[in-house]
């Protein structure tokens, strides 16, 4: 990651553009389109655990935000040796500890066995045969032998994260700012801020890794622009977003990025629509040989 901008408090490390044209995964063969669907599943995956363990908001996307860090660059970790479920689980459980609101080993594993329980999960791209049945609780049973070992291996991952991000856990969400923004702007709509929110929360799951090519500013701009354009609503004359540091090249790319999220997530269930997302090294490699087969066969 690139030196952080003096004010620390309101801006992140940014991927630099070395870092996001090359990353372990690709150099390890794994197929750019495969890599972005691990890495939304195993985003959804972090929001759907942090809501289970009752994390508040900003804990769970400061943790996404690390999970996502933690692939970039030709430095960083690789699909071909690090099991997504894993890195996700470290980062939830890490995130969380720096917060005021640590959980505990056991809860993080109790609550991803549930989540990754090809019966049991509520997730489709774990369980794509989802069944109003009950599922059984032999199913997501976590015997106390299993719980040591995972949890020496949540140990092991957590520290491989801290390493790997060169012990920088810094996380500075746009929420914040975009509310700052919006009471300037004098902007007292509901249906804005609601939507602002929305679109914050809908780009820590971009394929473009908006987080980590942009601060939160930029981010929190573009989210009030295309919120009000969405709802009708007029904010000031002239281009008031210049007043807070953003360019109309990056809020155009922003709010395209933005505004593609939809149609991403859709094309993604379409794809995978009866399968399961590979979310274990076994699973990606078991993927990649099916894939290998039906080349073959054409």
């Amino acid at each position: 990651m690139a030196p952080m901008p003096a004010l620390e408090n309101l801006s992140n490390p940014l991927a630099t553009p070395a870092q996001l044209a090359t990353s372990s995964s690709s150099l390890d063969s794994i197929p750019t389109d495969l890599e972005t669907s691990i890495r939304y599943a195993a985003v959804r995956l972090t929001q759907a655990a942090g809501i289970l363990l009752q994390l508040p908001q900003d804990v769970i996307a400061q943790a996404i935000v690390t999970f996502t860090r933690f692939w970039v660059g030709p430095e960083g970790g690789s699909l071909a040796i690090y099991s997504a479920k894993d890195i996700s689980a470290a980062s939830l459980y890490l995130t969380a500890k720096l917060s005021f609101k640590p959980t505990s080993p056991r809860s993080i594993i109790n609550v991803y066995t549930f989540l990754l329980s090809p019966e049991a999960s509520p997730l489709d791209f774990v369980n794509p045969r989802l069944s109003a049945e009950k599922p059984s609780p032999e199913t997501y049973y976590v015997s106390e032998g299993s719980y040591q070992a995972s949890r020496l291996g949540l140990m092991k991952v957590e520290a491989l994260v801290l390493r790997t991000l060169a012990f920088n856990t810094h996380v500075t969400l746009p929420h914040t700012i975009a509310l700052t923004y919006l009471q300037t702007l004098a902007t007292s709509s509901t249906a804005v801020s609601k939507r602002v929110f929305e679109h914050l929360n809908a780009a820590l799951l971009s394929p473009q890794l908006l987080y980590l090519t942009h601060q939160p500013n930029a981010l929190a701009v573009s989210a009030i622009y295309l919120a009000a354009r969405e709802e009708g609503v007029k904010l000031v004359d002239d281009e008031w977003w210049e007043v807070f540091d953003v360019d109309r090249e990056e809020l155009g790319f922003l709010v395209v990025g933005m505004r593609s999220m939809e149609n991403f997530a859709q094309e993604e269930r379409e794809k995978w629509k009866g399968r399961s997302v590979p979310l274990t090294v076994e699973q990606m490699e078991a993927e990649l040989e099916t894939r290998r087969v039906l080349e073959a066969g054409e």
